[in-house]
């Protein structure tokens, strides 16, 4: 590889391999508030939300491509610690800063990721292979990350030390639990969870032209200051990071794959509705209310 120092990086995709490609902006008062998250985390964030699409693939992140655009009166240390947090966490997955650009904002911060990545010829994980029948899976917890930045959004910021809220300040995708789910050919489909649980899911049933029941008392919730986060955070909110996938039911699916725990909460229905169904069996429609791009107009929550 090719990096940095010419016109173009130069990318060696291994032989037998498709080349991935995903790009995600970041934008200052949308994704994050400067007076809220630190540059280090804004950094780190920012490469994880190209890093979770390559993992929903199942492929190996290869490169990232950073342009960046900043307001003049910016602090140069406040520079340097956004690419300080983009890199340590594309060391800890082997990704190569090929190259980028940087230009001065007229408003506000402005970062735009391409990362590429790699995967075996005609193994990539596509949304559209649930089908009637499958169960529903989703790594670690949800809800954390969205229960956060509600706290952000409340004032009460004092008692959010980033080294205690990981899942929203540096979440870490699911690189290499993705990658071992394609090689043990489990999912049937596969999405990240960055637009909330009930947006996302809704992005499978459509691709697969299927249903989807999810059972609400299996949500694996997060744990915020001693307490489970509400129910609404879990089914609705984004930023998690986390992989939701569709199994045949005839699959064995650890309850672990390196570590994060795998949890079974809900089954695809030849039905195209989305429904939650309660512990005592009641069923409600599941309405998208995570994020839905060009449909708000208000700062991200």
């Amino acid at each position: 590889m090719t990096g940095i120092g010419d016109d173009c990086a130069v990318l060696r995709v291994p032989p037998g391999h498709e080349t991935l490609v995903t790009t995600d902006f970041s934008l200052e008062g949308v994704h994050f508030r400067r007076e809220w998250q630190p540059p280090e985390s804004v950094g780190h964030r920012c490469l994880a939300r190209g890093l979770s699409d390559i993992a929903a693939m199942g492929g190996d992140p290869m490169a990232a491509f950073l342009s960046l655009a900043l307001p003049g009166k910016l602090p140069q240390s406040w520079a340097d610690q956004f690419v300080k947090g983009l890199l340590k966490l594309a060391k800890q997955f082997n990704v190569t800063l090929a190259g980028g650009d940087t230009s001065e904002s007229p408003d506000g911060v402005l970062a735009d990721i391409v990362v590429v990545g790699s995967i075996p010829n005609g193994k990539a994980i596509l949304r559209s292979g649930a089908c009637p029948g499958d169960r529903v899976y989703v790594t670690g917890e949800l809800g954390g990350s969205a229960a956060t930045l509600d706290l952000l959004f409340s004032g009460r910021r004092k008692k959010l030390r980033p080294s205690l809220f990981a899942n929203h300040f540096s979440p870490i995708p699911r690189i290499h639990v993705g990658k071992i789910l394609r090689e043990t050919r489990i999912p049937t489909g596969m999405i990240d969870i960055s637009d909330g649980l009930s947006t996302d899911l809704s992005h499978i049933c459509e691709e697969s032209e299927v249903g989807a029941e999810i059972w609400a008392d299996a949500l694996p919730r997060a744990t915020l200051l001693g307490h489970k986060v509400d129910l609404h955070f879990a089914l609705h909110g984004g930023e998690a990071y986390e992989l939701l996938f569709t199994a045949a039911p005839a699959t064995k699916v650890p309850s672990r794959i390196v570590g994060v725990p795998i949890t079974c909460i809900g089954e695809i229905t030849k039905r195209r509705r989305l429904a939650s169904v309660g512990a005592d069996g009641t069923r409600s429609e599941l309405k998208m209310r995570g994020w839905q791009h060009f449909q708000q107009r208000s700062p991200r929550k």
